[in-house]
């Protein structure tokens, strides 16, 4: 069964951790309005919506891509590297603990958003949220599991799947990326075909299923997605955005057919 992980809005939202942009009001309900329409584009590609207790006083619990990574049927609980977010990883195994077999990492700081899977390579993005120990500690847990991991360095952006996120495969089973090449080096990952955008948060898409969703405001990139034949739904976040929200954040995915 193909599954999405979420959480609600929290109305302390606007008291979330921020590391590039200015501060601004938040309107919590407009929030929540958004983010039930990115679950419900989730059920629309076929995915089983769970949404998780909710985490009131957590201004950032939205954010749930950040606090565990899924690994078939193993759920590596993270180190959030905002101090203010470091709670959240004790709800993360609770929660998931019904769903998976739960990994905790043991050092380090890792924030789910800076790992990327591309088949069995977890690329890790070294940011102001994850260090290199994390990155190590993620390794400890992934590679009994049959994964690698990969360290690279992004640049001006909060994570790594804020510049890239993987689309797919295309015919002939390569995988294919999109990415802001401003803010990482394509070439830093191996055997993949990339689809570059100029627009700046275009390159964090869902893949979700057959199905990608893409933040609406990237007239350019949408338009290139379809003319590459994908399905594609756009979506408005630009409420969430303000939190620096992206649209993988808000979700985790399980799906047995990856």
């Amino acid at each position: 069964m193909r599954r999405a992980f979420t959480r609600a809005v929290s109305p302390r939202i606007t008291e979330c951790a921020l590391t590039h942009l200015e501060r601004q009001l938040i309107d919590a309900a407009r929030a929540a309005q958004q983010h039930s329409a990115y679950e419900q584009a989730l059920r629309d590609a076929g995915f089983d919506v769970v949404r998780l207790p909710g985490l009131a006083d957590n201004p950032d619990a939205v954010f749930v891509e950040d606090t565990a990574i899924l690994l078939d049927d193993h759920a590596i609980v993270t180190r959030p590297g905002a101090a203010s977010r470091a709670g959240e990883a004790d709800y993360a195994a609770r929660d998931l603990a019904p769903y998976f077999t739960v990994h905790r990492l043991d050092e380090g700081t890792l924030d789910g958003g800076d790992v990327l899977r591309i088949g069995c390579a977890l690329y890790v993005g070294l940011s102001s949220r994850t260090n290199a120990a994390g990155a190590a500690a993620l390794g400890a847990a992934a590679v009994p599991l049959g994964y690698e991991v990969v360290t690279v360095e992004p640049n001006q952006c909060l994570h790594l799947k804020t510049a890239v996120t993987f689309a797919g495969t295309d015919a002939q089973g390569t995988p294919r990326i999109l990415i802001n090449p401003d803010w990482i080096d394509p070439s830093l990952f191996a055997d993949v075909k990339p689809i570059p955008t100029d627009e700046p948060f275009a390159a964090n898409c869902v893949r979700a299923g057959d199905r990608l969703i893409l933040p609406a405001g990237n007239p350019r990139t949408a338009d290139e997605l379809r003319r590459l034949g994908y399905d594609m739904v756009e979506i408005d976040v630009s409420e969430l955005q303000k939190a620096e929200a992206g649209v993988t954040c808000m979700s985790l995915l399980s799906d047995p057919n990856d």
